[in-house]
């Protein structure tokens, strides 16, 4: 038995090895710079502040984009063709189908999301680079460089994607996240550095250090206790007490997370807006006054501004009603209920208790989406524009939201990869057991 667990333990820690290494890979890929851009500039615009409409990119990619790097679209592209393909595998007739196939039709959806990933990168890899020319971040200009740039982001895009998978299939965790949180955390102390430095230089007081740092450890406790708190629903089974009665069994519950959709909701709507922007961007290099309308309607999406925080907001609320109506069957999970002889107190099996499921989902739906945006637009409410809104934005938005719920998944799926190795062990020792005993040996 020992021998086995040492066995399972031992393909825990290559795959947590294999984890690690990706994940170098990724942080020496967000250091290669893009060929044709000034690195210096780059770095002073970010510095200066001036370069706020680059932040949603620069979050997605780790800082990848403020190094001026190759990995500077990160897995936004992936994510936005992943949206757009799951929302058409409930619309479209064809792709519909293809979902209801089982693991066949999976593959093809996801090569179909591959190769929509790469027109996303396309694009907005040609908007970053038409904006970084635009900015005079080049060290030349004209359509050579625009081809170059286009064609480095979106290898690097591609690349980005490929390695999440690898993460998801060898590693631990889904490898997308797991990325998106390496890309976060990296930046993590050198935030709490800098909240020191500017707590000693008086750049900030005492006073509003410490209220920094309690608005920052409540928002932490917030988090956790929102993603681990459930709706419990009785669930009753029927027993026969004789003469084809049915009498009231034993009892469990359905547990419902407040939060059904996670962090999932908030990846979608940052990818949105990068997506917009984008093509806000790329319609801004037109000339006269409707190029001048675009740009201005790019540096709108800002961080801060009003028209960042409601579209923001708005698409969190959609996609968190979309992505948990998507993913859960309430009306597949009554029939499972009514074939076990369960049933909800005071709701028949079938329809009733699907549309009893579905007001408690949509309740529960409202309340985590509203927790959502609230925790990524807190930053923004708390001025963005100053040196502490931008600790803020690192530890307190959709940031903090990402790290904390990933890091949560992480140790969940550790957890539940070791007990069900050690179960299958235990079972495989059983069924020996069991042979033996049956064959006198």
């Amino acid at each position: 038995m020992s021998k086995a667990v040492s066995n399972s333990n031992k393909e825990l820690v290559s795959r947590l090895w294999y984890l690690v290494f990706a994940l170098i890979v990724y942080r020496i890929g967000a250091h290669i710079p893009v060929p044709g851009i000034d690195h210096a500039k780059v770095q002073q615009l970010f510095e200066s502040g001036e370069g706020s409409i680059f932040q949603l990119f620069n979050m997605f990619s780790g800082g990848a984009l403020s190094n001026a790097s190759l990995l500077a679209l990160g897995v936004a592209p992936y994510i936005s063709a992943s949206i757009v393909l799951q929302l058409f595998t409930h619309m479209y007739p064809p792709l519909k189908e293809l979902r209801q196939q089982g693991s066949s039709g999976q593959k093809k959806i996801s090569q179909y999301t591959r190769y929509l990933a790469l027109g996303f990168a396309l694009v907005q890899g040609y908007a970053i680079s038409k904006m970084v020319m635009a900015q005079g971040l080049t060290l030349y200009q004209g359509q050579h460089f625009l081809l170059l740039g286009t064609m480095s982001l979106a290898t690097g895009a591609l690349f980005m994607m490929w390695l999440g998978e690898q993460i998801t299939e060898r590693g631990i965790g889904n490898g997308i996240s797991m990325l998106i949180f390496a890309g976060i955390a990296v930046h993590i102390p050198s935030g709490i550095v800098n909240l020191i430095v500017q707590a000693k230089e008086g750049d900030i007081t005492f006073f509003r250090f410490f209220l920094m740092l309690l608005i920052i450890i409540a928002l932490f406790a917030f988090i956790v206790f929102i993603e681990r708190a459930q709706r419990q629903i009785a669930i009753h089974y029927a027993k026969r007490q004789g003469l084809g009665s049915l009498g009231m069994g034993k009892r469990s519950h359905l547990p419902l997370k407040i939060n059904m959709a996670g962090v999932i909701p908030a990846i979608f709507a940052s990818a949105i807006i990068t997506l917009i922007v984008s093509g806000l961007a790329l319609l801004g290099g037109m000339s006269g006054a409707i190029g001048r309308y675009f740009s201005d309607m790019a540096h709108g999406f800002s961080q801060g501004n009003w028209l960042y925080v409601a579209t923001f907001s708005l698409l969190i609320v959609l996609f968190s009603f979309f992505y948990t109506a998507m993913m859960f069957e309430n009306r597949e999970l009554a029939d499972n209920l009514k074939k076990s002889n369960a049933f909800i107190q005071g709701f028949r099996p079938g329809r009733q208790t699907s549309e009893y499921l579905d007001m408690v989902q949509e309740r529960l739906t409202l309340v985590g989406a509203l927790y959502v945006a609230f925790v990524c637009v807190l930053p923004s409410l708390l001025n963005m524009g100053s040196a502490s809104g931008q600790v803020l934005f690192l530890f307190g938005g959709t940031s903090l939201l990402i790290a904390v719920v990933v890091a949560m998944d992480f140790v969940a799926q550790v957890q539940s990869y070791v007990m069900s190795k050690q179960y299958e062990q235990l079972m495989k020792r059983a069924n020996l057991s069991g042979f033996a005993d049956r064959n006198g040996l």
